[in-house]
């Protein structure tokens, strides 16, 4: 296994987003007049596309009202996200930089918008490291579908036999799995433990400082 691309997940293995997700999830529903989900409910559909959120938790919902939702949580998350500043986990700036020092080409693949991860992605002191940046606006398929590795990969002219995604959920992983790159879950983002396992990701970490490890072992 010789390593030349990452292909990062945001929220949950970049960014602490959890916090800001729920409530502004549960706000919005509020503001809609919905019945208010439970944190774990809503953490469950973190990485899918806003509309598809909405639709696995109010499955009454018609398409319309989905997008009704998902344009209400885009207002509401940017006061949010000013009052509950989501920061990165742990080791994830001392991790990144040395990865990119080594010749390492590092992206990220997301279900949030670009320009969401773009602003992230600077405010958190990390876009240095990041070469290539695509979100939920950048593709016609989503996350489980192999699209957004499919077209970094075509964009960036790596195989998927030199590609590592690395992400906090099952879709994620599979994501990564269709496409044909090796898989790397990280277990204190949205999952657990036991979900992460099933999805058939071939390496599971509890800390971010874990990942040159396993890549520097499997040269």
């Amino acid at each position: 296994m010789q390593i030349r691309l990452i292909i990062f997940d945001f929220d949950g293995t970049l960014g602490d987003t959890r916090a800001n997700i729920v409530r502004t999830m549960q706000e919005t529903m509020a503001a809609m007049d919905y019945p208010l989900a439970g944190e774990e409910a809503i953490a469950a559909t973190i990485g899918l596309p806003l509309e598809d959120c909405f639709a696995q938790l109010l499955p009454d919902l018609s398409p319309e009202g989905r997008k009704r939702c998902a344009a209400v949580y885009r207002d509401i998350f940017e006061k949010n996200r000013r009052i509950l500043v989501p920061q990165l986990f742990p080791h994830v700036r001392e991790t990144l930089f040395p990865l990119r020092d080594q010749g390492l080409v590092m992206t990220v693949a997301s279900s949030r918008s670009s320009r969401s991860l773009n602003e992230f992605l600077q405010e958190m002191g990390i876009a240095d490291c990041i070469s290539y940046v695509l979100g939920a606006d950048n593709v016609t398929r989503a996350k489980p579908d192999p699209e957004p590795v499919c077209k970094t990969l075509r964009e960036l002219g790596f195989s998927p036999e030199e590609t590592f995604v690395v992400g906090d959920m099952p879709v994620d992983i599979e994501m990564g799995r269709r496409a044909g790159a090796h898989t790397c879950a990280v277990t204190y983002g949205n999952a657990s433990r036991e979900a992460l396992r099933q999805s058939g990701a071939e390496f599971l970490i509890d800390d971010f400082q874990e990942l040159p490890e396993i890549l520097s072992s499997n040269h």
